[in-house]
């Protein structure tokens, strides 16, 4: 999960723009998790333990961000609306 300590955040926030300039679109999104995934590689060596810890890291942001961020999103647009389901 991405709740780690303050002090980290606020170490790694730092990383996160490059000279001020923040990612303007999915396409540098896409560059930007490509580039620390490839960091990763790099510093923790290619193996098959780091390419899984690297999976289980995507694949736990993006569920988190499901949780935290899409649903809320959808509950609301239901309500605006109406539901599709009928079961």
């Amino acid at each position: 999960m991405p709740y780690i300590n303050q002090r980290d955040r606020d170490d790694l926030d730092d990383k996160i723009s490059y000279a001020g300039r923040h990612i303007q679109n999915p396409g540098e999104l896409n560059y930007m998790i490509t580039r620390f995934i490839n960091q990763y590689i790099l510093d923790h060596g290619k193996s098959y333990a780091t390419i899984n810890e690297i999976i289980g890291a995507i694949e736990c942001a993006k569920l988190e961000l499901y949780r935290r961020v899409v649903a809320p999103y959808e509950d609301i647009k239901i309500r605006d609306n109406g539901d599709v389901y009928t079961v």
